[in-house]
């Protein structure tokens, strides 16, 4: 593995740590990046398959940043030391193993919102016949759409009052109907994050409510992204090198480093600000992709 490689995979890793929790679209913006940047990928290490599975898994060194931080309202199990009294009267301490209802609540709203995820395939398939700056200019115009889209959702909802403030008061017809928004996540430069918290504003709920489902909902979805990809990876005969086990892992650790202060940069951010500044973020970039590939 060359110098250039080392560089390429930190670049990525924190291209991926940011983009995948703020809603601004990581795999757009890895698109853009392989795009404008096409020649920094060097031949024999980067192959086309590779790159494709590469950029897939080291989103689970984000998703074990997301475990990490979310610890307690993603594992439904803890120890806990409670008294018992024997038969002669004596007092022992004994450690047990305690259920929450509540994780186990947020797992079920969970898997109902991975539900119509599905039919995101669908959506894939279309978008890979498309020519390379066709891509490009798709990711573009996602970029602005769902940018105003945060604008005006925020603008209409200014002076209204949630309905839902936290995960554990969602419906399960509220994570369905969000499972729904994440399906048009299939579009790169959409945003998986990004439409979730939209469709969760439009449903009412609180930014922190929002921001906070689209964590736990990432883990199964990305997961299985991922797992996707692997198996796509292997039945086509694909086969990986020492040197590119080597990358996944780096990738992964520098992924999980800058997604643990993303996560809880974004969570005391939605506390005090709206999502508008995304918006704005998404439209000058998506402007400016468009302009860039159709001066080409």
């Amino acid at each position: 593995m060359q110098i250039v490689d080392v560089i390429l995979i930190t670049i990525i890793g924190i291209i991926e740590g940011v983009t995948e929790w703020l809603p601004v679209s990581s795999t757009g913006h890895m698109m853009i990046f392989e795009h404008f940047f096409s020649d920094a990928f060097t031949e024999g290490f980067f192959t086309s398959d590779f790159k494709d599975m590469f950029e897939y898994l080291i989103q689970l060194g984000a998703i074990i940043a997301v475990i990490c931080v979310f610890w307690k309202r993603v594992f439904p199990f803890s120890l806990e030391k409670r008294e018992k009294t024997l038969k002669n009267g004596e007092t022992v301490l004994k450690t047990a193993v305690i259920s929450n209802p509540s994780v186990w609540k947020t797992w079920l709203k969970v898997l109902v919102a991975c539900i119509p995820a599905v039919t995101a395939l669908v959506v894939d398939k279309l978008f890979d016949k498309l020519g390379a700056t066709e891509k490009i200019i798709v990711v573009g115009s996602m970029l602005v759409l769902y940018g105003v889209a945060f604008i005006v959702i925020e603008y209409v909802n200014k002076n209204k009052k949630p309905r839902v403030e936290t995960v554990d008061e969602m419906s399960l017809l509220n994570a369905f109907l969000i499972g729904c928004f994440q399906v048009l996540a299939a579009v790169p430069g959409t945003s998986r994050s990004g439409v979730t918290i939209i469709g969760g504003l439009i449903l009412g709920l609180s930014r922190t409510a929002a921001a906070e489902f689209t964590f736990f909902l990432a883990i199964p979805t990305m997961v299985g992204a991922s797992g996707y990809k692997i198996l796509k990876f292997v039945l086509n005969g694909g086969k990986i090198t020492t040197p590119q086990i080597s990358a996944l892992i780096l990738g992964m650790v520098i992924a999980f480093v800058v997604s643990l202060a993303v996560i809880k940069f974004l969570m005391d951010f939605v506390k005090k600000h709206d999502f508008r500044l995304f918006g704005w973020y998404r439209i000058a970039l998506g402007a400016l992709v468009i302009i860039l590939c159709l001066a080409v």
